[in-house]
């Protein structure tokens, strides 16, 4: 299980590294080719944009593993052991019912598109793959908050190191 749990956030973070990185170099490929060669191409902007976007979602598990999102625990400092305890099994389920709804929308998005046949203005790429990263990383983030519920019942330490170190 712990192998299986490696390859998980080993793939977790390459597929997120690529699609961020391809779309870091395409702005760059565009820059060059609009402001140095003086020859702009429509296309690398909207692939560009597509590849950060995709990026960027599939980090969202990466981020919860690595406890890296965002948080105000002012208050959640100042509780107990059992008042923490109580408001990480609330926030975790709160979360998993957030992602069960925000996958259910996303597919309903996708299924949308493909009835639709709407396609990218300049590259031609349906809408429903650019779309499709929506319940992918809706049931990324619903299978890491589900490992983090499992974790905390189980009374479970988190290793919260960070990825960049």
């Amino acid at each position: 299980m712990k192998a299986l749990s490696k390859l998980w956030t080993w793939l977790e973070e390459i597929l997120a590294s690529i699609f961020f990185g391809v779309g870091v170099l395409l702005i760059f490929y565009g820059v060059v080719m609009r402001y140095f060669l003086n020859h702009p191409q429509a296309w690398v902007e909207e692939v560009a944009r597509y590849s950060i976007i995709w990026g960027t979602f599939l980090g969202f598990g990466m981020a919860l593993k690595h406890n890296q999102h965002i948080q105000v625990d002012i208050l959640y400092d100042r509780l107990g052991n059992k008042g923490k305890y109580f408001i990480n099994i609330l926030a975790t389920v709160l979360s998993i019912v957030f992602c069960l709804i925000y996958t259910y929308y996303g597919w309903n998005l996708v299924t949308a598109r493909i009835s639709s046949g709407m396609v990218s203005l300049d590259v031609g790429v349906p809408m429903w793959i650019v779309y499709l990263i929506l319940p992918i990383s809706g049931v990324l983030f619903l299978l890491r908050f589900i490992e983090r519920l499992v974790n905390i019942l189980r009374r479970k330490d988190e290793d919260y190191a960070n990825p960049l170190n």
